[in-house]
């Protein structure tokens, strides 16, 4: 993943402007001294309204659902939960840090990763301030396992792959119903597979990001998690629907969305842009969580055929590797009223018994009928006749009924033969 930073020396007027512009409080998420050794500086705030906000348009899903009551896991670099659209009670709870040994929450970011993705989850909108999430009220659970950047490429292979597994768990057991995992490595780790495994059979959604490191298209990379049983593989487009250059292609690809220059909350305030499938992850799992409190019923299996079936069409078409089912879509995600049960059995055929009346009258109607083009016939025949009488009367009168002689016919006239051949040269 990668992200667009603007100069230090901005930062620390954009601290001050976010706090006024959002109306920010007193932090109460601050890092715990030593935790983050260069933390990243607060960005400048952003007004207008990001491009996938307006393609994905939530907010027309927000009538029927917000999030309410789903729990959200971020498993990633932690939340700053003092972000100004982070910071209404009970939107992010303490959680746990797994990276650091002892007993920290996970609700604070050194380096605004965790923080960009909850925010894209569940922002909150903020008058004068086009950002927002996909589920304002869903709740996050921060789960810190990396205190910087999971990697230029989007690998984990710089993270312990037991604390990745420690932190799943941990997601799972606290009643998580959809964990977004915003990274992703060529290995199988036992201990992450395992894990994820667990959040499965806990009806946790696991939604994974594909992957940035694709060079070509004549390959499929592995990616892990994504490729897990029950993950949700998610890849990045950009603003015109083209994938992202380095977004993983593959069978673990299962849907797709904004991941190129998507608008995310910073650490300490203010918004920066990033590129990424790990920016790409949080938009499905936000429209997961609406999914999930508007149709509490439904497992997470069936939330993620959900989410595929009402995709909108991507250039791949439908099961293509580098777009899975398509683009993400909260609104037809939320609203589509699919039905997840079997079919029913149709009943056994029972013809309607016959309707004598019906059948006399259409008996009655077709004698008539035959009756009627019969005198039709008739009448025509009579009306012939007439005329021909009409015309031949007056001639036999006139004749004295005397037969009358045809004309007589001509000669054949003469053959006339052709003359015998002549010859102008004779022979000698």
């Amino acid at each position: 993943m990668r992200r667009h930073r603007v100069p230090a020396v901005a930062a620390v007027v954009a601290a001050t402007a976010v706090q006024a512009l959002l109306g920010a409080g007193t932090a109460h998420a601050a890092p715990p001294p030593g935790a983050c050794p260069d933390p990243e500086p607060a960005r400048p705030p952003v007004r207008a309204q990001p491009w996938a906000q307006q393609a994905l348009a939530p907010q027309q899903a927000w009538p029927s659902s917000r999030g309410a009551g789903v729990l959200v896991a971020v498993v990633d670099s932690g939340v700053d939960a003092d972000h100004p659209q982070l910071a209404r009670p009970g939107k992010v709870r303490a959680g746990r840090d797994f990276y650091l040994k002892g007993t920290l929450p996970g609700a604070f970011d050194c380096v605004s990763h965790g923080t960009g993705v909850a925010s894209i989850i569940a922002a909150d909108p903020a008058p004068g301030v086009g950002f927002h999430g996909i589920a304002p009220d869903a709740e996050i659970l921060p789960v810190r396992i990396s205190d910087r950047d999971v990697g230029g490429q989007g690998e984990s292979l710089r993270i312990d792959p037991q604390v990745v597994a420690n932190g799943i768990r941990y997601a799972a057991d606290e009643g998580a119903k959809v964990i977004n995992l915003s990274l992703a490595g060529h290995e199988d780790f036992a201990v992450i597979r395992n894990a994820v495994a667990y959040a499965v059979s806990r009806d946790a959604l696991v939604v994974a990001a594909a992957g940035n490191a694709q060079r070509d298209t004549s390959t499929e990379l592995p990616s892990y998690p994504a490729a897990y049983d029950g993950v949700l593989g998610v890849g990045a487009i950009d603003i015109d629907g083209a994938r992202l250059s380095g977004s993983q292609i593959g069978r673990y690809v299962d849907i797709v969305a904004p991941g190129v220059k998507v608008l995310t909350s910073a650490r300490a305030g203010g918004h920066l842009y990033a590129d990424g499938t790990s920016y790409a992850t949080p938009f499905v799992s936000g429209t997961a969580a609406l999914v999930r409190s508007a149709w509490p019923a439904l497992s997470a299996p069936e939330v993620a055929r959900r989410l595929m079936a009402t995709a909108s069409p991507a250039r791949g078409g439908a099961g293509s590797p580098a777009y899975g089912a398509g683009v993400v879509a909260p609104y037809r995600a939320v609203s589509d009223g699919m039905d997840v049960g079997k079919p029913g059995a149709l009943p056994a055929f029972v013809p309607p018994p016959p309707d004598q009346e019906r059948i006399d009258r259409a008996a009655e109607l077709a004698k008539t009928s035959t009756t009627a083009k019969v005198l039709a016939v008739a009448l025509v025949a009579v009306l012939v006749l007439a005329v021909v009488l009409a015309v031949l009367l007056p001639r036999g009168r006139a004749r004295g009924w005397r037969a009358g002689r045809a004309n007589t016919v001509a000669a054949e006239p003469a053959v006339i033969e052709p003359p015998e051949q002549i010859f102008l040269i004779s022979g000698k």
